[in-house]
């Protein structure tokens, strides 16, 4: 779905306020947290300081303001009182804002105390495969431009693409067109248009691709056991190439 500029301008407002909730999380210690007061002091940011609404929490039934998965966790943790930070754990917390009817999605990616150089790496490679994707963004490039760069560079460290979860279009609705697939073949896929906005948010294993869901419904773990690391950000294809709604100010 094409979005007007004036659309794209509310949406980067709510990209800018999900910047600084990341911003204000920033500020923390993590270790010794608990997720859910992780996800309490983000509620709390996102309802009173910036008068906005957290788009996660009551969507398809989902209680709480984002999602918080450590180590093994690939996505859609659940927040929970009994889940400790601890050092040496890496943790991606996926937050969601909706201000003015329009939605902004972003993650990062924490680092707890002090982690192992392997788990920073897969962080670190994590996060540069999300930019290679970014960077693949201009009008009349394909969505399979951006899936293969991501993996190319993944396979490149020897890590693997999780393939069940994909970026996705975004606008007033959480979820829209396109699917954003983090893996594909170049000159593929739908063409790029300006005024396209969507996420791009590779999930990055350090063993198999392989996942599975837990009993809870939510909780997308490895089938192996092993680390994944994600990062996420809401784009905007431009008249000139890509412009990053959700960009937090150390990116700058």
């Amino acid at each position: 779905m094409i979005k007007s500029p004036e659309e794209i301008a509310l949406m980067a407002e709510s990209g800018r306020l999900l910047a600084s909730v990341f911003a204000h999380l920033d500020t923390y210690n993590l270790l010794g947290m608990s997720t859910m007061q992780v996800n309490d002091l983000v509620d709390h940011f996102i309802i009173h300081t910036l008068q906005a609404r957290p788009a996660s929490k009551g969507q398809y039934g989902f209680a709480y303001s984002l999602n918080s998965s450590p180590n093994h966790v690939v996505c859609h943790g659940v927040p929970s009182s009994s889940v400790i930070l601890k050092d040496g754990d890496i943790v991606n917390f996926d937050i969601t804002l909706e201000k003015n009817g329009y939605i902004a999605d972003s993650s990062k990616t924490y680092l707890v105390g002090n982690v192992s150089p392997a788990a920073k790496k897969l962080v670190q490679i994590t996060y540069e495969a999300m930019w290679k994707g970014i960077h693949a963004v201009r009008p009349g490039a394909r969505l399979g431009d951006i899936g293969y760069a991501i993996e190319r560079h993944a396979r490149l460290h020897g890590y693997s693409i999780v393939r069940e979860y994909c970026g996705h279009g975004i606008g007033k609705e959480m979820h829209e067109q396109p699917d954003v697939l983090h893996w594909g073949k170049p000159k593929t896929g739908q063409t790029l248009k300006e005024g396209m906005v969507f996420t791009i948010e590779p999930m990055v294993n350090q063993g198999r691709r392989d996942v599975y869901t837990e009993h809870d419904g939510w909780t997308v773990v490895t089938d192996d056991g092993k680390l994944s690391a994600q990062f996420e950000h809401t784009v905007a294809v431009t008249r000139t190439g890509v412009k990053v709604l959700t960009l937090r100010d150390e990116e700058k």
